[in-house]
């Protein structure tokens, strides 16, 4: 793993830290949903407060377009903020300039302040070497502990880095540890389980976990896309006939690197797909023309089953069936349940993320017993393609 100077490294007494975060947070009728990435981002500001640091916390918040939209404000965020830490946190009207450089230099020591949306500058998204250099001015070094930005080459994320002395928060690093452990140097055998709709928009992810991990479970609709290049029928069943020989490639660059592929063995069937449909258990290779496939079946739960209990190590993005809608989640859930219990009785890490993975794991009840689950969506998902992610590549670069 590449080295990263961390909050173990930094004395911030005394010291003004640009944070950045991610509050992209969903919000409803102006009310904040999820407050997960906040209680995640607490535990570095109390600590960087706690020693006597200045913080101020940058991040950016939908998409403005580079334009100031009141209603993408990250005021509201500042008084969430403050109900998390138990402290107050101010608010500055913008991000660089006049504004945000009087609020940082208000701050004292153990003070948090908020700046405005990043993003209400098109300069953001451009890393545009002045904004960058205009939020180098606030501060005298720099923190990233926003993994589910790093992919983004943005100022608040890639230009600053360069200009600072940078360290990873403690999110930050407890990421790029955990992912250390899942693809970088794990204990192996390694399981991944990929599940989604569209072989088209995991093909690099599906490349690169091919020649990294000893089996791959392929689930989810795209699973149908590999069974039909094979020459099953598969009814009415979501399948892109246009990527059957990118699935057979698949395969074939999956043998060579002695890769285990575990496709279906059997599914779940319904004529109709709605909650509660009237289903059917049918072999792989024999699903109805009137009929489609929406989950897996006990006989492919139970061969995964029994390729977890072989594992040291699962990496796991995606369901294995339309589990928004039951009764098409009993695979998941119980494929969910089974690696819980694992990493209990039998040490199992296991490493999930993306978003509908998050939301899967728990619908199962088990997101607070896998070993670590990522919030940070597309970063995740990059990452497990292979690709340098330019927030992370410059923290190492300034390590």
């Amino acid at each position: 793993m590449a080295r990263f100077r961390t909050l173990d490294d930094l004395d911030p007494r005394g010291k003004r830290v640009l944070l950045r975060a991610d509050l992209n947070l969903p919000v409803r009728d102006g009310q904040i949903t999820d407050f997960t990435r906040i209680e995640r981002l607490v535990p570095t500001i109390k600590e960087l407060a706690d020693k006597g640091g200045r913080v101020i916390v940058c991040s950016h918040f939908e998409r403005p377009k580079g334009k100031v939209v009141p209603e993408m404000s990250l005021r509201p965020m500042a008084a969430a903020l403050s109900r998390a830490l138990n402290k107050p946190v101010a608010f500055a009207e913008d991000c660089v300039g006049p504004a945000a450089e009087a609020a940082a230099a208000a701050l004292a020591d153990g003070g948090v302040l908020l700046l405005e949306n990043t993003r209400f500058h098109a300069g953001e998204e451009k890393n545009d070497p002045a904004l960058a250099q205009g939020l180098a001015k606030l501060a005298e070094v720099y923190v990233n502990d926003a993994f589910s930005a790093a992919h983004r080459a943005h100022a608040s994320t890639e230009g600053v880095a360069k200009l600072l002395p940078a360290y990873a928060g403690r999110l930050m690093q407890q990421e790029l540890e955990a992912l250390d452990k899942a693809l970088g140097n794990p204990s192996r055998p390694v399981v991944a389980i990929v599940g989604g709709s569209k072989v088209s928009t995991k093909l690099d992810l599906l490349g690169n976990l091919s020649k990294k991990v000893d089996v791959l479970v392929i689930g989810g609709a795209m699973a149908n896309t590999f069974l039909a290049a094979q020459g099953h029928p598969m009814g009415k069943s979501l399948q892109e006939a246009e990527m059957h020989d990118t699935a057979l490639r698949i395969l074939d660059e999956a043998k060579a690197a002695r890769c285990e592929v575990l496709l279906p063995r059997d599914l779940v069937v319904a004529s109709r797909f709605e909650a509660n449909a009237a289903t059917r258990t049918v072999p792989a290779e024999a699903v109805p023309a009137d009929m489609m496939a929406l989950d897996v079946g006990p006989d492919t739960v139970a061969v995964i089953e029994d390729r977890l209990r072989q594992a040291s190590t699962l990496v796991w993005n995606g369901p294995l069936g339309a589990f928004e809608t039951p009764p098409f989640d009993t695979a998941t859930v119980a494929v969910a349940q089974a690696v819980a219990s694992l990493g209990t009785s039998a040490g199992l890490k296991s490493i999930g993320g993306g978003g509908d993975t998050v939301s899967a794991l728990r619908h199962a009840g088990v997101l607070e017993r896998m070993t670590y689950v990522s919030t940070a969506g597309g970063a995740f998902l990059e990452w497990l393609e292979g690709k340098t992610l330019p927030g992370v590549a410059a923290l190492e670069t300034a390590a």
